[in-house]
């Protein structure tokens, strides 16, 4: 039958009728034309036609199609139905919408980090070079894995066999002057290859090419040269030059250089997690490249058909020929890196964006996903109430005919109706969940920016409201539409007694909803566990709220001199320390917790040996006099570094205490003892040890830090030559820290030294630490909301048990009171219900809990998935609201009146 007539079958049916009439009149008229009486005639003319309207039902049967009329059919009357039941469709529409809204905007979060492609051409085949270096011992504490140096850029781009193009890049900052205020600026530099790899076509204007990259002059590193071009992105495009394509081929002073504007980067453009403002050139000098340098991030774009293990293959062939061909300088042994095991290992650029993201979101993912399961469960306590009031109307219906599958079939369309008018309303709830998904999401989550519902959200929310759809309706249909139904008259009457039975359903529903509830709210007191754990952590600072931060970077173009560059470092300490309310002053190459690239190498102490001269790699840090004292970092043994000790040059560094505990077994013990970088470098003398620093975030280990002075002879470099910390952070002590009229103090103290600084990362130290916090506390307030949730849903159908029993057990109660039992009596008697359910649901709930929460072993910190604390905690939380949900509605039954429920009755 063609489609067409199923949905023109209304208008064949009232044009068959017409015809049908039609030919009534027809012979009704011919038949009175032969002498007939006018109603004979009518009579004669309905005989000869036969049964009017089983001919029109078949002839509507020719033009439909029977299943999908009969759902039709089942919508409309599900429609009248509900729209009768305005209180129970209203509570279950609410109920739904904020399961499926929560489950759509955290799907959302979920799809757009995990699941939706990165925004470059064939992502898939894009690549972050990493490295491993099992034989460098501390190299993961210090720095995670092993960057690429620039020899090793040329190595790999040159010779590889199996990538469409390669490169490495470096994040940092740069002062853009000679517009208004100085401005500092986030700058990715970029060597040939990174843009062709990523693919990503301009804007306006061009990518950077191979001619930007050759190097014309000294740079600001031993390792490139100084280049004259840059690229723009997008959003620095607009907010300073207005979106204007005029804006190609002008100038930009860039760290004192100008550098003209070649072209300009589409909008959302992000190198990998990145989103700089600038784009430079690296322009590497080949002439100085060396074997050492590993500062470089590496990526690149696999040929089609290859995979990431022949990539990590090509480039371990080409290692052995990166060690012979270059060379650390006169006398060094290139063979001598083999002692490090490097070993490349490739990872999807995705995998690097994402980073440990995924843990949390997945975590999250689940728990919203039981917040789904309890309210379908209380949605299906809701249908089993409805449909046991709809017991007689099924029997009637059964009795004229009605086979369990259409009866099913009707109840069916009921809860999938209800199951798609709740996904309708939870898309407008979950685009609001979104929106504040994204609010409170950190900064440091992800993508964050491209977080948005599409096509697979909306097909993932149809999807969960379908089936939650059938789980509502399987239920009670299964247990009411079946031969059960055929007692349902003969149980009607006033003297039928509730059996257990009918109870049971909706008993193991409540069992499972305070069994899930309880497994959220284990998961989210852990998590509150976690939170106060890491608060007591020591960060290696104190009072964070009164330390103010400004990172400050004097380019090598503004001061060439290293040691007018401490100088002017000095006097900005002197013009900060003079604000009013300062107490104290201090600047190191990074502040705890900044997250910036860590400087890391070897360190020999004396006396201790290591095999193949292959000593850990510490991490290193310079710091002015001072800064420990400013940042309040305990000092364990010796003093500080002092500004003569800078001046002198004199030997001398100071240690964590993790450190100085593994070389020499006590910090006190460790002063005065000598160090050195490597075994034909001076001896450098150990005057201090300060308390261990979380450095990398306060739910990282503290990592073995050497405190550097800020200025030291330059070991590598020409003799008599120095070697500064151009870019630093100042941390000032004041009471007035985060004010604005204490940063415009800081901002004119600065601009007195050198009109042409500008200050960046102004912050204080208090949102440094909790943005290091963040993804747990992000975890801690969605866990949380989910357990709330999750509670307040388990008590809401514990409660509606127990109200539905006191209804039904009215008379009961009536006879019970008459014969003289006690209010107290009949009120422990519902409490008591309420809390076997309860008690069986904790039971199961942690048992799930004890399974399900070591899946959250990566997010947890100084607890374990076992927490004795919270698995008591928990329940008695949980008992209490259920003893307070059973108590409200038997106190209504304990206040009956037996006389007037009797005459009731």
């Amino acid at each position: 039958m063609p489609i067409g007539r199923f949905w023109r079958r209304r208008q064949w049916d009232r044009e068959r009728s017409e015809e049908i009439e039609s030919y009534l009149r027809i012979e009704t008229d011919e038949n009175v034309a032969r002498g007939l009486p006018l109603d004979e005639a009518r009579a004669a003319a309905l005989r000869k036609l036969g049964n009017r309207t089983a001919i029109r039902e078949e002839i509507y049967g020719m033009n439909t199609i029977a299943l999908l009329d009969g759902l039709a059919r089942d919508t409309r009357y599900s429609l009248r139905s509900l729209g009768r039941s305005p209180m129970f469709t209203a509570a279950a529409l609410v109920t739904l919408a904020i399961g499926i809204g929560a489950n759509s905007a955290v799907f959302s979060v979920v799809n757009s980090v995990l699941v939706r492609p990165l925004r470059y051409p064939r992502a898939e085949q894009l690549v972050e070079l990493h490295q491993d270096a099992p034989g460098a011992a501390g190299l993961a504490n210090a720095a995670g894995g092993l960057p690429l140096s620039a020899s090793m850029y040329f190595m790999y781009a040159e010779q590889n066999r199996t990538f469409q193009a390669l490169g490495v890049w470096f994040p940092g900052t740069a002062n853009v002057t000679g517009r208004a205020e100085p401005e500092q600026v986030r700058t990715v530099s970029v060597s040939d290859g990174v843009l062709e790899a990523l693919g990503v076509p301009p804007a306006a204007g061009r990518w950077l090419a191979a001619a930007d990259q050759m190097p014309q002059g000294p740079g600001s590193s031993f390792f490139s040269g100084r280049s004259s071009t840059v690229m723009l992105n997008y959003g620095y495009w607009q907010r300073h030059f207005g979106g204007e394509r005029s804006a190609i081929g002008k100038n930009l002073l860039v760290d004192s250089i100008p550098r003209q504007i070649v072209g300009v980067m589409p909008q959302g453009f992000r190198m990998v997690k990145v989103e700089p403002d600038l784009i430079l050139p690296l322009a590497f000098d080949r002439s100085h490249a060396i074997l050492a340098g590993f500062a470089f991030n590496g990526l690149g774009r696999l040929r089609p058909g290859v995979t990431i293990t022949q990539a990590n293959a090509d480039l371990a062939r080409l290692l052995p020929v990166w060690m012979d061909t270059w060379t650390n300088g006169p006398g060094s042994n290139g063979r001598w890196y083999e002692n490090w095991k490097i070993r490349p290992t490739l990872r999807p650029l995705k995998q690097q964006v994402v980073g440990k993201a995924g843990n949390v979101l997945w975590v999250v993912m689940g728990t919203i996903a039981l917040v789904m399961v309890i309210a379908c469960a209380n949605v299906t306590n809701l249908l089993l109430v409805r449909a046991e009031a709809r017991q007689h109307e099924l029997t009637v219906r059964a009795a004229l005919g009605a086979g369990m599958g259409r009866i099913i079939r009707g109840m069916l369309a009921e809860s999938m109706l209800l199951g798609l008018l709740g996904g309708a309303l939870g898309v407008a709830a979950g685009y609001a969940g979104l929106r504040l998904l994204v609010a409170i999401g950190p900064a440091n989550l992800p993508r964050l920016n491209e977080i948005s519902m599409d096509a697979r959200t909306f097909a993932f929310t149809l999807m969960l409201s379908v089936l939650a759809g059938l789980f509502l309706g399987l239920t009670p249909a299964l247990k009411y539409a079946g031969s059960r139904i055929s007692g349902a008259l003969a149980s009607s009457g006033r003297t039928a007694s509730v059996s257990r039975e009918r109870h049971r359903a909706r008993n193991v529903l409540v069992v499972g909803q305070v069994a899930i509830a309880l497994v959220l709210l284990v998961s989210a007191g852990l998590m509150i566990r976690t939170a106060l754990a890491l608060r007591a952590v020591q960060p290696g600072f104190t009072g964070a709220e009164h330390l103010q931060t400004v990172r400050i970077a004097i380019p090598s173009t503004l001061i060439p001199e290293p040691e007018l560059v401490i100088r002017t470092q000095n006097n900005l300490t002197d013009k900060l320390k003079a604000i009013p309310g300062v107490t104290s002053v201090g600047f190191a190459s990074e502040a705890p917790m900044e997250a910036g690239q860590p400087d890391w190498d070897n360190v020999f102490p004396e006396g201790k040996i290591y095999p193949g001269n292959v000593a850990p790699l510490r991490r290193f840090e310079r710091v002015s006099p001072g800064f420990l004292r400013t940042t309040g970092a305990r000092l364990m043994a010796g003093r500080e570094l002092t500004w003569t000790d800078i001046y002198d040059l004199r030997a001398m560094v100071m240690l964590s205490e993790s450190l100085a505990r593994e070389f020499w077994g006590t910090p006190a013990a460790a002063v005065g003892k000598r160090l050195r970088w490597y075994p034909n470098l001076p001896w450098q003398e150990v005057i201090g040890v300060v308390q261990d620093v979380r450095q990398n975030g306060i739910q990282e280990k503290a990592p073995d830090i050497v405190y550097w002075p800020v200025m030291t002879a330059d070991p590598f470099g020409p003799k008599g030559g120095l070697a500064v910390t151009r870019a630093v952070t100042f941390v000032i002590r004041s009471e007035r820290a985060g004010t604005e009229g204490f940063l415009n103090q800081v901002r004119q103290a600065v601009w007195s030294v050198n009109a042409s600084l500008p200050l960046a990362s102004v912050r204080t130290m208090q949102e440094i630490y909790e943005e290091s916090l963040a993804a747990t506390s992000f975890t801690l307030v969605m866990l949380g909301i989910a357990g709330a949730m999750a509670m307040l849903l388990g008590v809401i159908g514990i409660y509606g048990v127990i109200s539905y029993t006191v209804a039904q057990r009215k008379r009961e109660i009536g006879i019970r009171a008459a014969l003289g039992a006690e209010p107290g009596a009949l009120r422990w008697l519902f409490v008591r219900h309420g809390l076997a359910l309860a008690g069986a649901g904790s039971v199961v709930g942690l048992a799930a809990a004890a399974g399900l929460t070591r899946l959250m072993r990566s997010v947890l910190f100084g607890i374990s998935p076992l927490d004795p604390v919270t698995y008591i905690a928990v329940p008695l939380v949980l008992v209490a609201a259920t003893a307070l949900a059973s108590y409200l509605p038997a106190r209504r039954a304990a206040a009956v009146d037996p006389v007037e429920m009797l005459r009731a009755e």
